[in-house]
């Protein structure tokens, strides 16, 4: 009885999270390690077909950029990156698109098995991101692209349908030529052409920390001024930098929420949505009291 009494008080405490996002949209961007592995690929399919079955609008935006390295390898080339960012040539461009669209037709599979509709694109299906080549301090690194337009009816269309989408981050110019995309920005391009009430990243980190290798320096809320605060600190660096960067640049861009959390914890989303206290790092606009 007391195990079951546990389980009424979870679903208690989730209502006020289900009532007040009830028909809002929210964005997960889905990648890293929790791809890797088909029990974390469950979970985080589960969470997601969950949260639209009690009211959201979610969509996902996936990377797969370790299943790219693994196929570049395959070819007898060597993936290299300059500032977190894939070198794309023509023939690793063609990879990329492929695994991707792979990747893409499994999470729609995976979906679909729990018995909700989804339907899976690209940024380049009704133009729905449109991209120019981007440059790395000056140099050209080929085919990776730097997102100039976002149009979201698709994505609208596919909502109000009752179905589920899912997004691979590829996107084309004006000259109809095709660039691989940073999953990080599409996701967060994409919730802010769609006015999302929530941006979730699943990563392979906790959250954020001040100091990365002291536990106890976890942050689990961050305001926008806040953030700006620890990025100018010099305190951040690595990957996690332009992770910020995206997460306050969405809040100031109208996204009410956005969270950062590893995708590994089983249910992690639920966690982070449905609970008080949450299992990762969220930010929020300067003076945001309410539920989150």
């Amino acid at each position: 009885m007391q195990e079951v009494m546990k389980k009424a008080e979870v679903l208690i405490e989730a209502l006020p999270y289900i009532q007040k996002f009830n028909r809002k949209i929210i964005v997960v961007k889905y990648g890293g390690s929790a791809m890797e592995n088909e029990e974390f690929q469950k979970n985080v399919i589960k969470d997601v077909t969950l949260l639209k079955l009690v009211g959201f609008k979610p969509i996902i935006v996936h990377g797969g950029g370790k299943a790219i390295s693994k196929w570049v390898g395959k070819v007898g080339k060597e993936a290299q990156f300059i500032n977190g960012l894939r070198v794309t040539d023509d023939e690793t461009m063609e990879i990329a698109e492929m695994v991707l669209n792979r990747v893409n037709k499994c999470l729609v599979r995976m979906v679909q098995e729990i018995g909700v509709k989804a339907i899976g694109i690209s940024g380049k299906d009704t133009g729905l991101l449109k991209a120019k080549k981007k440059l790395i301090d000056g140099k050209d690194i080929g085919y990776v692209g730097e997102i100039t337009e976002v149009d979201p009816k698709i994505l609208f269309d596919l909502l109000d349908n009752d179905y589920l989408p899912i997004v691979a981050p590829v996107g084309m110019n004006e000259d109809f030529e095709t660039f691989n995309i940073n999953a990080d920005d599409a996701a967060c391009a994409i919730a802010k052409a769609v006015h999302a009430d929530k941006l979730a990243f699943l990563t392979d980190i906790e959250g954020v920390y001040k100091d990365i290798n002291d536990p106890s320096t976890f942050i689990s809320r961050l305001t926008t001024s806040e953030a700006d605060a620890l990025i100018s600190s010099g305190n951040i660096g690595g990957g996690m930098l332009p992770k910020l960067a995206n997460c306050t640049d969405a809040v100031k861009q109208g996204v009410h929420t956005v969270h950062i959390l590893d995708g590994r914890i089983p249910h992690c989303l639920l966690l982070e949505i449905f609970t008080n206290k949450g299992v990762g790092t969220m930010f929020m606009p300067d003076g945001e009291e309410t539920i989150a």
